[in-house]
């Protein structure tokens, strides 16, 4: 294990690290150290410093205390996004990420300001969406235990279990509070939903759900927008209602997929460094697209709609988007335990900061209290869908201005070869 330069610390201090399971609580203060980016402008690196000595100093039995040491220094950073997840917990965050889970189909996030456990968005098709579980729901209880001080970790760690198991939310929303009984089960996250759908006057319009921004997306996308073009389809809806974000690359591949040219988003360190990331000349199509969004589209979800947006691709739909944008690296340390660090934040191509932000939609379009209350999965892109009937309307109005701006070059165009 190396030592950053220039500390200053005493001799046996190198010594101490090397004994396991100091090594690990070291790696840790060395990441937050040298890659960490404070959000909130509180954090100091003497500070930082001083706690190294003393966390280094105490006696640690075995790798659970120090796994609570590690938790303990991290929270000295209040932010809810740096994590430490020992193995069994990296294992699942793995697991996530690779497409597939047992659980009840819901990803939480920690409000910084009440410490509630929030759920940013159900997944579509798995019990928690089937029960109406919603995006900013607080779930407030867990097999009647009281998630008051609790870590993501602890509640994912509750929440998730053998299939045909059930759990019990306790869930605030709006001031009331609802109980909900789930049966846990396989969630298999396919990424894309996709169809041909036909308007009234015979329009062919595709549409396409991106559920989740995992390991699998960037295949099954390509795979979604191939067969609708080979269907000609005139121009897409992009759903990305309820999409919790996921994996930073597949939202830069995926945003190449409908950006020929462009940058598609940037990064700044606390350094300052901006890395951007630009679409590549490889877009699928080049046809109108209309992005849906509600509170619940967050993180990678942002940075797809953002470079819509912003390179005037196409229109956002719907509501505003949950605000996350800061970039977290996933760390594996020696002892098979893992650290998510925030390592960055993002902008969008015109460089709006969407961390707690959100992203306007250029229509807003929200659906009814009454029209939610009685809203199926299978009511999904069909005309009881209020929001993405808005998202159709805009969609042909686009599709008959492309169509009219094509035909005009190609009349001037002729107008031109024939007075040669």
């Amino acid at each position: 294990m190396s030592i950053l330069p220039g500390f200053g610390f005493p001799k046996n201090t190198s010594t101490l690290i090397k004994e396991s399971p100091k090594e690990v609580i070291d790696q840790v203060w060395q990441i937050v150290y040298r890659d960490y980016l404070d959000s909130s402008g509180s954090f100091d690196s003497g500070n930082w410093l001083k706690l190294r000595r003393s966390i280094l100093g105490a006696t640690y039995v075995d790798s659970s205390e120090s796994h609570e040491a590690i938790r303990g220094m991290l929270a000295v950073l209040d932010d809810p996004y740096t994590r430490f997840l020992d193995p069994k917990e990296f294992n699942e965050m793995r697991i996530d990420t690779q497409g597939r889970l047992t659980g009840v189909g819901i990803q939480l996030s920690l409000d910084k300001e009440t410490n509630n456990l929030i759920v940013v968005s159900p997944i579509k098709g798995t019990p928690a969406f089937n029960a109406g579980i919603k995006s900013k729901d607080v779930i407030v209880s867990i097999d009647d235990q009281s998630t008051k001080g609790m870590s993501i970790e602890k509640a994912v760690r509750l929440i998730r279990g053998r299939k045909g198991t059930e759990v019990k939310l306790g869930i605030m929303r709006e001031n009331q509070l609802l109980s909900f009984s789930l049966l846990r089960d396989k969630i298999e996250i396919n990424a894309v939903d996709s169809q041909l759908n036909q308007t009234k006057s015979g329009t062919k319009i595709g549409y396409i759900r991106l559920k989740q921004f995992n390991a699998n997306s960037v295949r099954e996308m390509r795979n979604a927008i191939n067969n609708l073009e080979n269907q000609v389809a005139l121009g897409y809806v992009l759903d990305l209602r309820s999409n919790p974000g996921g994996l930073l690359e597949a939202s830069i591949e995926i945003a190449r997929l409908w950006l020929d040219q462009g940058t598609i988003v940037s990064t700044q360190t606390r350094d300052g460094i901006k890395d951007i990331r630009r679409a590549n000349g490889k877009a699928l199509t080049s046809r109108p697209v209309v992005v849906l969004v509600d509170n619940g589209s967050a993180s990678a979800s942002e940075i797809l709609s953002g470079a819509i947006q912003d390179n005037n691709r196409g229109i956002l739909v719907g509501q505003k988007t949950f605000g996350k944008g800061l970039v977290q690296s996933v760390r594996a340390l020696s002892d098979g335990s893992g650290l998510t660090v925030t390592i960055a934040k993002y902008l969008t191509p015109k460089g709006k900061d969407i961390h707690k932000n959100g992203i306007k939609p250029d229509i807003e379009s929200k659906m009814s209290e009454k029209n939610a209350l009685k809203f199926t999965k299978e009511d999904i892109a069909t005309s009881r869908d209020t929001q993405y009937m808005v998202a159709e309307t805009e969609l042909i109005k686009m599709i008959k201005k492309s169509k009219a701006n094509t035909t005009f070059q190609l009349e001037t165009t002729n107008l031109q070869f024939a007075l040669r």
